[in-house]
């Protein structure tokens, strides 16, 4: 090791007084006293939820959320069927799928001035939206949409989902906007509010294969993001939903990062298509229907895995003598970019409709667990025999396709605790985690309907639900009480980030059409003791005395799809938000992409119980998140962040206050390195932190709390 500096060789000798001993006073003892002592640890009272309450800031004009989701190609599909006026059961499966669309949504700070703004994808013939968010600029929260300046308005794609991720380390974020009946398109950020079309140059526009969503991820630890998208079928007719289990289905894709912004597909080599888990055997390889992926280091071993949610839908279930096809699959990565499908090993082999995925630490247990969406009982039903208004094609089985959470245990399997009080959740195709009500606790959130060949279902009136902090649930059915109407919105893409900065997060959604209030909604009448019992469909056609055979009912054509941005009014509860930065480039070890994405960022309130929430490049369905995570401490004073970076590396910070915002970069030491001594990790830690602030990400204050919660943290993992 080279020498130390005096600054180092000084830091070294006070840090030597943190190790002197009382006489008989163990040095275990002595490090949890300087703890104490160091970090003045105060008592905390007792956590107070409060009432949360969203309103739609989208329908006040003032607030410059104009958007208006246009038809799909696939509507003029639909719309033959209503010229005819009868609909049969021959007919059902050239029905299109999503024949309005399939609007994604993202939340990014895409001009890096410190509050998040919305991208949200549109039809053919209309512009998707790149609402800049003026909080910073003007003190309050409005927006202007410079979708067309920027550059992105992608006029001629039929967009659905997006996902962004910073590609080439510079510091701005990239966009990947996904398309139906054509090819993907991938917008580099210039940095100056602009943005380059690399879509051809890229590789990453190249087919043109019905993508849902899509995942940002560095596979291999080279610090470079690597992609993965997911692929359905031909959403011109419903052939794959319901006659063709595999055949009429494409392969998932993962592209490699090569630098420079140019990609290689991967999706053979890296085993991603080597689909398994099926049931009965015999169909390891088969493409899947896809709509939604995430990149995620679900086991937290230090690399990133890929989970993505698999639609079962019109195909019998093997215990009815089909296939299970519908899965949750997990590939597990050997730390290279080699990926297996583990999802029997883990038991996520579940047979559903499952259509949304988030992750996250749902039990407070130190484990990620995923909440997926799925069919729900309520619009499924009138085509079982618990309600045959459109035939008895299957029976009916109470939470057999639940939206429900998944559990990951100690040994790295997930358990499937059931709904529980809740007895039966809606269809939904969105969904994110978050603490919404910042009481320490992962919260749910679940939005959208089933549209379905004579039928729209109309049961989810925008779910939430709030956690106990032991994965037990309930819906919260007055948080959206004075906000946008989700029962009559077809809503698809859906994303959560604090647009008013107040740290509460927010939700955006948006629908491929909306009911008019003056068309009436039929009820559901499925009574299963439930909090989503009061659910409706909307018929398009109507059944016949002749069974399978439908005719139009003449209700009048549903509206174009609108944006919903619900803000969120909060709460007494404290709070603290984390951005994490990656040191790639800015540090001599560093490895970690420059927003940090892959990282999994735990906070812990004092006296409190550790919540888990991962950074995530996608996820939700067709869309992402914002990359910064807020926290809620209750009525604790502060709490304690610990981030665990791609490659495996530990970083820890001490004390972090309410209404902090944090951004913690890489510091590529860890923490419990068993092959350093403290003279080696000092060194370490000084480097990475000079190089941080030389680099501007840090200044000399931030610099000093980094390096005193590492030497604690160091100290700690040792007592």
């Amino acid at each position: 090791m080279q020498p130390s500096s005096p600054r180092i060789q000084q830091t070294s000798s006070s840090v030597g007084l943190f190790l002197q001993r009382s006489p008989g006073q163990s040095r275990s003892r002595t490090a949890r006293s300087i703890l104490v002592t160091a970090l003045g640890l105060l008592a905390a009272t007792s956590a107070l939820a409060g009432t949360i309450r969203f309103h739609d800031a989208a329908a006040d004009p003032a607030t410059g959320l104009e958007y208006a989701r246009t038809r799909s190609t696939a509507d003029a599909i639909y719309q033959g069927f209503v010229s005819a006026g009868v609909l049969t059961i021959a007919d059902l499966f050239d029905v299109p799928s999503k024949w309005r669309g399939s609007p994604g949504v993202a939340i990014l700070d895409f001009d890096d001035d410190g509050d998040l703004d919305i991208y949200v994808t549109n039809g053919p013939g209309s512009a998707n939206s790149l609402f800049s968010n003026q909080l910073r600029e003007t003190g309050h929260l409005s927006f202007v949409d410079v979708a067309q300046v920027a550059g992105i308005e992608a006029t001629a794609q039929d967009s659905s989902g997006v996902c962004f991720g910073d590609t080439d380390n510079d510091g701005d974020r990239d966009l990947l906007v996904l398309s139906n009946f054509g090819p993907n398109l991938f917008f580099e950020n210039r940095g100056d509010g602009t943005f380059q079309d690399l879509s051809v140059a890229s590789n990453l526009g190249t087919d043109d294969r019905d993508s849902s969503s899509c995942s940002f991820g560095d596979i291999d630890g080279d610090g470079l993001l690597d992609v993965v998208v997911s692929n359905t079928f031909d959403w011109s007719s419903n052939i794959a939903i319901g006659l063709e289990p595999f055949a009429a289905n494409d392969h998932n894709q993962l592209f490699h990062n090569l630098g420079g912004n140019a990609f290689l597909d991967i999706s053979d080599a890296s085993g991603l298509t080597a689909t398994a888990g099926f049931s009965p055997p015999g169909f390891d390889g088969s493409p899947t229907i896809s709509w939604a992926v995430t990149m995620v280091d679900y086991d937290q071993d230090g690399d990133i895995d890929i989970l993505h949610a698999d639609d079962q839908a019109g195909i019998p279930e093997v215990s009815s003598g089909g296939i299970d096809r519908g899965l949750l699959h997990i590939f597990e990565n050997d730390g290279s970019g080699s990926f297996t499908d583990v999802t029997s090993l883990r038991q996520t082999n579940r047979a559903g409709c499952w259509m949304g995925l988030s992750v996250g630490d749902l039990n407070r247990d130190g484990t990620l667990d995923v909440f997926g969406t799925n069919c729900g009982p309520y619009g499924r039903s009138l085509f079982t025999d618990a309600n045959p208004v459109y035939g008895a094609f299957q029976p009916f089985v109470l939470g057999v396709r639940a939206s429900r959470w998944l559990l990951q245990q100690a040994d790295g399997t997930f358990s499937d605790p059931g709904v529980g009080a809740l007895v039966a959740t809606p269809f939904a195709w969105s969904t994110s985690l978050a603490d919404y009500d910042n009481d320490g606790d992962t919260d749910v959130f679940f939005y959208g309907d089933l549209a379905f060949g004579p039928l729209i279902s109309h049961e989810n009136p925008g779910g939430v639900l709030e956690n106990d902090g032991s994965a037990n649930f309930r819906r919260d059915g007055e948080a959206f009480s004075g906000s946008a109407n989700h029962l009559r919105r077809h809503v698809q893409g859906m994303a959560i980030g604090d647009l008013d900065d107040n740290g509460f997060p927010d939700l955006i959604s948006a629908s491929s059409h909306d009911v008019q209030e003056a068309i009436p909604l039929s009820a559901v009448g499925l009574s299963l003791g439930s909090d989503f019992d009061n659910a409706f469909y909307q018929a398009n056609f109507l059944p016949t005395d002749t069974f399978g055979v439908w005719t139009y009912s003449g209700i009048p054509d549903n509206v174009d799809g609108s944006l919903a941005v619900e803000i969120s009014g909060g709460n007494r509860n404290r709070w603290a938000k984390v951005r994490t930065r990656g040191s790639v480039g800015l540090t001599s070890r560093g490895r970690v992409n420059r927003d940090g994405i892959g990282a999994v960022v735990s906070f812990r309130p004092h006296r409190g119980t550790s919540a888990a929430q991962p950074v995530l490049g996608g996820s939700s369905y067709a869309s992402q998140d914002s990359l910064e995570i807020g926290f809620g401490l209750g009525r604790a004073p502060f709490g304690r962040i610990d981030i665990l970076w791609p490659g495996g590396v530990r970083n820890r910070l001490y004390r972090v206050r309410h209404g902090e915002r944090i951004l913690f970069p890489e510091i590529p030491v860890s923490i419990d390195d068993p092959t350093l001594t403290l003279p080696a990790y000092l060194s370490r830690v000084h480097q990475a932190l000079d190089d941080l602030q030389a680099g501007g990400v840090i200044n000399h204050r931030q610099k000093a709390r980094f390096f005193i919660s590492a030497v604690l943290a160091f100290l700690e993992e040792r007592a």
